[in-house]
């Protein structure tokens, strides 16, 4: 029997006992949900080869699924654990890409109570979360332009390391008037290299029609080996107005040895044409620079329609233009469904 093939069984039986362990102890919760989707593009960038017409896994969200498991402590205290792992329906197979391991959207466990809550384990990095807060597009590695150009390598993304990281300790604080902060160490495992870590700080504000958000973070351990120092921050957020709402976000990284350094500034909006359609729209700017003044620019631009048949499905047709200096305009067309369960 191969690991895959154990992680099916370890599902099956995790699934199993959830449900008896809610009949036997109240106190007890385990929930499995996720996401399917997928979409048919015609995709092309600025400095890439010829369009092709083939389905994406991703789509506008990455699908997964996920265990979530909540056990009362009593006083107010819970454990708490989760196990994610992304897939693709378009083949069948486990995560984002085979690089992935089997839980690699999110695996951690810890505790949660009237302090906050702290969980250790892998972790969605804090400056993606805060980037999906100030976008349309939300999550989404293949239609956000700010997501596209921070953390997609193809689109010159020079965010250092995964929207994941491994090994994190996490503090989440409790809700206070609506402010929310976030903070990981995640240390590099390393021998004789203790100071060679990753670390994250982020805060949130939601209040009525206003969400605000800040993020900075410094990465020296990508894959598991020590990398040059990276320092990266996003500023950004939305205001709904009712009949529209707007995001904007500000984003500059730098790292150390290379002097590579990046500057973007986004902006987008999501207007209700009806109680099941929305149209969307974002904008991404991004200057890098390099050693020896070598400099260059990347416009990139995405719009659609998502249509809800219901809260948990939804059909999009979205376009992304993109266009990198010195290169020419490139147009990406892609029709798409989700199902949330």
């Amino acid at each position: 029997m191969n690991v895959r093939s154990l992680g099916a069984l370890a599902l099956i039986c995790a699934s199993t006992w959830g449900m008896a362990s809610r009949v036997a102890h109240a106190q007890t919760s385990v929930t499995l949900y996720g996401l399917v989707g997928l979409d048919i593009a015609s995709s092309k960038r600025s400095n890439g080869p010829p369009a092709a017409i083939a389905g994406q896994s991703p789509g506008l969200t990455a699908p997964y699924w996920g265990i979530r498991v909540n056990e009362e402590l009593g006083a107010g205290y819970r454990a708490i654990a989760v196990l994610e792992s992304f897939f693709q329906p378009t083949n069948g197979g486990i995560g984002r890409t085979s690089a992935d391991p089997f839980f690699g959207r999110n695996s951690y466990v810890g505790v949660a109570g009237p302090f906050g809550r702290v969980t250790l384990g892998r972790h969605t990095n804090l400056l993606y979360l805060a980037e999906q807060i100030a976008n349309p597009f939300q999550a989404s590695i293949l239609f956000s332009p700010l997501v596209m150009q921070s953390f997609t390598a193809p689109y010159g993304g020079s965010l250092a390391g995964d929207t994941v990281w491994n090994n994190g300790i996490q503090y989440t604080s409790p809700n206070l008037n609506g402010l929310t902060a976030s903070a990981v160490y995640a240390p590099g495992g390393i021998a004789g290299s203790n100071g060679v870590y990753n670390a994250a700080l982020s805060t949130t504000y939601a209040s009525g029609s206003l969400t605000a958000v800040a993020a900075v973070q410094r990465t020296r351990v990508v894959a598991g080996v020590a990398s040059p120092t990276q320092n990266a921050y996003v500023v950004g957020g939305a205001y709904d107005f009712s009949l529209f709402k707007v995001y904007g976000a500000l984003q500059g990284l730098r790292t150390d040895s290379s002097g590579v350094g990046a500057h973007t500034v986004e902006t987008g909006f999501s207007v209700p044409l009806s109680s099941q359609l929305t149209a969307l729209a974002e904008w991404a700017y991004t200057r890098r620079s390099a050693p020896k003044n070598v400099v260059s620019g990347r416009n990139t631009g995405s719009a659609g329609l998502d249509y809800f048949l219901s809260k948990r499905t939804d059909l999009y047709l979205l376009s992304v233009y993109d266009r990198l200096s010195g290169y020419g305009t490139a147009m990406t067309y892609a029709a798409g469904i989700r199902h949330l369960f």
